[in-house]
């Protein structure tokens, strides 16, 4: 039986099982156009620019009664061509995004245990990447508790493998091994303020002497603010992170946000912002030391400039950022808007001895359509201005023009709801 016939089997099940239920069946497809000439690092000379489409395709059930609350994510992420049209096999793409099962223990607290999408704040620790055609989830168990304006969650994660006869030695690349963590979060009249801690364990492993494998962690301490007056807004983030890398290294760095934002009119806003992430001098932890700070688990491609040259897979134990930046956001009518960043990035320690902190001025510019309730256009432009500091920092120094555009259209229909 093929995986699209256990998905139809399975809605169908789904939708004839809804006595005393809310059901929701809902999908997305999404494919979006890219061209990258100096997307994410600057492009070398006598290379050709990279076009593509790349699309997600997405099934979502959600089943809730009184004291259960059941979903179930698949999607499909592909770049249009990954296969050929008269194909006899597919590239498995099929994945689950998503499939959690949520209980109530009481009105004020429940426990949701499986893969979940992760989102606190203003997603700067935790997000789900949205942006992403595959996206963020974690496999873990999460207590919840609300009453009133108070929420609070804790978070536990044991990652392995497979189903192991011996030991917990982790050898799956890119993830974590365990993590534990705790959001305490507060609304008040105009204000909100949340307070994170996370124990993130990673896996070190020795290739010469097996028995040294350990878990190694570090922890992340801080605090998310807003501030909302009317036409007033301000956000910060406050985060340090200590305790050990993979490597061992003793971790001290920090992060420290300000956003503030003024609505002039109902359809214009401008707002200015700096961040600020602490890093090693020369790019690499010394002397046992480890100053750089990271971001882990959020959406970082919201932060720090679209075209992803920060802590999108990359800039891990580097010189840490400064990013200084200002923003405006135009209601055009009643189903466009157009939104502008302009950021001026420096590195936060020495790059060597040679060049300036100046890494360059990033501009990108958003242009959001409301075609329908169910379909949405979005498109983009992004020019890097790199400086010599960005050239060294990225070995790369041809001088050529680092652009990135994209088109993307959005479709999100509800399929079934009862």
């Amino acid at each position: 039986m093929t995986k699209i016939s256990k998905l139809l089997i399975f809605v169908f099940i789904a939708t004839i099982s809804t006595a005393q239920a809310q059901l929701k069946i809902d999908a997305e497809i999404r494919p979006r156009f890219e061209y990258r000439h100096g997307f994410k690092t600057l492009i070398p000379d006598n290379t050709d620019a990279a076009a593509f489409v790349s699309q997600r395709t997405r099934l979502n059930t959600s089943y809730l009664t009184k004291d259960l609350n059941f979903f179930i994510s698949l999607q499909d992420v592909r770049v249009w061509g990954d296969v050929p049209q008269l194909n006899t096999a597919d590239n498995s793409g099929l994945t689950v995004h998503q499939a959690f099962g949520e209980f109530l223990l009481n009105p004020n607290m429940s426990i949701k245990l499986g893969r979940q999408e992760v989102i606190y704040d203003d997603h700067r620790i935790f997000g789900n990447v949205g942006w992403a055609q595959q996206a963020r989830s974690h496999d873990l168990a999460l207590l919840k508790y609300r009453k009133d304006a108070f929420s609070m969650d804790l978070g536990f994660a044991f990652n392995q493998s497979k189903e192991n006869i011996t030991g917990t030695t982790l050898v799956t690349p890119n993830t974590y091994k365990a993590l534990q963590y705790a959001w305490l979060h507060k609304d008040w009249n105009n204000f909100s303020g949340s307070l994170l801690f996370l124990n993130n364990g990673t896996q070190f492993i020795d290739v010469t002497n097996a028995s040294n494998n350990e878990t190694r962690y570090s922890q992340t301490l801080g605090t998310h603010l807003k501030l909302n007056e009317g036409k007033f807004a301000a956000t910060s983030n406050l985060y340090y992170q200590f305790g050990n890398d993979v490597a061992n290294n003793e971790i001290s760095a920090y992060l420290l946000g300000l956003e503030t934002t003024y609505k002039f009119t109902d359809k214009t806003l401008f707002g200015l912002g700096v961040e600020l992430q602490s890093g090693n001098e020369n790019g690499a932890p010394s002397n046992g030391e480890n100053k750089a700070f990271s971001p882990f688990y959020g959406t970082n491609h919201k932060f720090n400039g679209l075209m992803d040259y920060f802590y999108v897979g990359n800039h891990a134990n580097n010189v840490g950022l400064l990013d200084l930046y200002a923003k405006a956001n135009f209601k055009l009518n009643s189903k466009s808007s157009l939104t502008a960043f302009v950021h001026q990035f420096s590195a936060a320690a020495a790059i060597n001895n040679t060049v300036s902190k100046n890494l360059g001025t990033e501009l990108d510019v958003v242009y959001g359509y409301n075609f329908s309730k169910d379909i949405k256009i979005n498109a983009g432009y992004s020019q890097m201005f790199a400086s010599e500091g960005m050239e060294v920092l990225k070995g790369n120094s041809d001088g050529n023009t680092n652009n990135w555009g994209w088109l993307m259209v959005t479709i999100k229909p509800t399929l079934f709801s009862k």
